[in-house]
């Protein structure tokens, strides 16, 4: 089986919340994909409930790509810890952390249900479970520890 190099990491050693680069990939046309790790929540000490990372997911998927060019997929972990990004091309650590950053204020200030995208049975696989009023709370969460550009080392945006 191939290696997973987010398996390799040592969750111990990461301080939350963050954003690291896992990998830049290059194609075969000379195209350069990003990998992040958006890390909101420490790992193996909090995880974010379904509802709540559910709707942080549909916000982040237009509000990222508001804030950065080349937005692939914003994803979730499957241990609710945080997301995936994707992107075309390379951008810093910075840059990510200050686009999530924006992000995530716009949800704990501003959002309203109605801003939320894909809540309805047709556009969601499951629009029953979403949670505006989690996404607040873990947003204001996330961004009272601070959204660092390394994942070791407290370097807050």
């Amino acid at each position: 089986m191939a290696e997973v190099e987010s398996f390799k990491l040592d969750h111990t050693k990461v301080l939350a919340p963050y954003v690291r680069l896992i990998a830049e990939e290059k194609g075969p046309k000379g195209d350069i994909i990003s990998n992040y790790d958006l890390r909101l929540v420490q790992p193996n000490e909090n995880a974010i409930p379904t509802a709540g990372l559910h709707t942080i997911e549909h916000l982040l998927a237009g509000l990222l790509r508001d804030r950065m060019t080349g937005v692939i997929d914003c994803s979730p972990f499957g241990c609710r810890t945080g997301f995936h990004l994707i992107v075309w091309g390379q951008h810093s650590t910075v840059e990510v952390a200050q686009a999530l950053k924006s992000a995530l204020t716009a949800i704990a200030n501003d959002i309203q249900w109605s801003d939320v995208p894909g809540t309805d049975i047709y556009s969601c696989g499951n629009y029953k479970d979403h949670s505006l009023f989690s996404a607040k709370e873990w947003s204001k969460v996330i961004l009272e520890a601070g959204i660092s550009s390394d994942p070791y080392e407290r370097k807050l945006v």
